[in-house]
């Protein structure tokens, strides 16, 4: 479609009144799965968008990670579905939503089932995102759901196998985190599914970001768009998301993260964010030797371990997760430096477009390469009406970069309001056992670190439910993978001898230390 001048400019701080749920003529079934959530009332990105999709205005939305954004177009497209029934002669597919990753993909399917929860008999949809052979998949699409979610890569698989035909059918059209559409290097796939989709219908675009390709895929598929800019703050404020930064040597910052754990000086579920895949397993093995239990999350993991790790973070089994965010996703200038054992899946998100539920903390042990990762990083707790709290190690080689974040976040948030407080913590008091610590950092060579990814990949291999049957025809195959021993293969530190454990910290004990938050469930 050609570019027109949008409809309408929804500036986020005019003072208008907007409608509530029960206000906004929506569906009772929609309207009593909206209560059992506990959704009191919309938020700002759902009190603007969802009158306009449901009058059919083409949307653009750029809201920030946590604001309710996938609700806000869930709603209305549920809303036109179960509407179009009460007319429909025959069953179609009418509402097309592509994600950037699996794992948000899931979410939003997860999504859907909570707010269809009151009408299940009168609404299909499925996911075909799970990278499982398109053939096991054709017989989904055939019963025509309502709704069907993918990734751009896996939508497009299906139209060119004739198993998804979109011309005639399809009503609405939903482009959730386009900005990370491009990241992965979606863009040329959205392109051919747009070729495949009649001429008329309504799109909604989520984007966190409005960049020169948004400006690009708008004039693709947007027509006379509603453009919605919520100037709301990027993250929290200050009453919600405390943000704290220490800076230190770089060798400092394992001997401070572990007495963080140690000392028990946050609480609650956290998630550490470090800048390459071999950091995050070394930051795993070196936590180990304390007894300090964390697991993995990177994108070249496979994705049934990714999003069964996600959901045992969240239902509580485990409270650290170490996540890394790498950028060879972005920057193609960065991946000749990267690990060769494992392929890196680009539909996979780390920072961006995973729903880590109820997050206390977030430590970011390398800081981020730009505002917008140190944004979706930190947009990962404080959301809804919980607390947060924030603790970037900043070393002396990050400083610049840290510099340039702060000045920039400054000037997003609300006047007078600092972004950041120093972590008060007399590093001093950790030198009785520095060197102890250096020692177990320095123990996790790249050696050790590649022997456990090798002998995890063993672990993942036998979980493999495409490799059932080859193991059944292989049992000695199988013994000898199974009794590869995993860990990280160092020793545990003597707890009795460990220095940090008998230290005795000024005022410590007798005060609530400024991290600990309280969190709301």
């Amino acid at each position: 479609m050609s570019e027109t001048p949008p409809s309408s400019v929804e500036d986020g701080n005019k003072n208008k009144a907007f409608a509530q749920f029960h206000e906004m003529g929506l569906d009772d079934r929609i309207l009593k799965a909206v209560s059992k959530l506990g959704w009191k009332e919309p938020t700002l990105i759902q009190e603007r968008a969802i009158p306009f999709m449901l009058a059919g205005k083409d949307v653009l939305a750029r809201a920030r990670t946590g604001s309710g954004k996938t609700a806000a177009f869930l709603i209305p497209a549920l809303q036109k579905v179960l509407e179009e029934k009460h007319v429909a002669t025959e069953q179609t597919i009418q509402v097309l939503i592509l994600a950037p990753s699996k794992e948000l993909c899931k979410q939003i399917k997860e999504h859907i089932g909570h707010l269809t929860v009151c009408c299940k008999r009168d609404l299909a949809f499925t996911d075909v995102s799970p990278q499982v052979p398109l053939e096991a998949q054709r017989p989904l699409l055939i019963d025509k759901p309502d709704i069907v979610i993918g990734t751009p890569l896996r939508i497009l698989a299906h139209m060119s196998e004739g198993n998804l035909d979109l011309r005639k059918s399809l009503k609405l059209l939903v482009i959730d985190e386009a900005d990370l559409m491009f990241a992965f290097d979606h863009l040329s796939d959205i392109q051919a599914i747009l070729k495949k989709l009649p001429s008329i219908h309504q799109t909604f675009v989520t984007s966190a970001t409005i960049s020169e390709d948004l400006r690009q895929l708008k004039k693709l598929t947007l027509h006379n768009p509603v453009i919605l800019r919520l100037e709301e703050p990027p993250l929290p404020t200050s009453n919600q998301l405390t943000q704290y930064v220490v800076k230190l040597e770089r060798l400092e910052k394992a001997v401070l993260l572990n007495a963080i754990f140690t000392l028990n000086m946050i609480h609650g579920k956290t998630i550490i964010f470090v800048n390459d895949v071999n950091k995050s397993y070394k930051l795993r093995m070196f936590l180990g030797q304390y007894d300090i239990s964390s697991c993995v999350l990177n994108s070249e993991m496979p994705v049934f371990s990714r999003c069964h790790i996600i959901d045992q973070f969240n239902r509580g089994h485990y409270n650290i997760i170490i996540a890394s965010d790498e950028q060879t996703l972005e920057r193609p200038d960065v991946t000749k430096h990267c690990d060769k054992i494992g392929k890196r899946d680009k539909e996979a998100g780390v920072a961006r477009g995973i729903d880590f539920q109820f997050v206390s903390n977030i430590i970011n042990f390398d800081f981020p390469i730009d505002v917008s990762s140190y944004i979706h990083r930190v947009g990962r707790t404080a959301r809804g009406e919980n607390q947060g709290t924030a603790l970037s190690l900043v070393s002396l080689r990050e400083i610049p970069v840290f510099q340039m974040v702060e000045a920039k976040l400054q000037a997003m948030m609300p006047e007078n309001e600092k972004v950041f407080k120093d972590f008060k913590f007399d590093l001093g008091q950790l030198d009785g056992f520095r060197y102890r610590v250096r020692d177990a950092w320095f123990r996790c060579t790249a050696a050790a670190v590649r022997d456990v990814r090798k002998k995890e990949l063993r672990q993942e291999i036998l979980k493999a439910k495409k490799l059932e049957y080859f193991f059944e025809d292989n049992p000695k195959d199988f013994h000898i993978l199974k009794h590869a021993k995993t860990g990280h293969g160092l020793p545990h530190i003597n707890k009795k001898s460990d220095p940090l454990r008998s230290m005795e910290f000024s005022g410590f004990q007798k005060r609530k230390y400024s991290t600990r938050r309280t969190h709301k469930n």
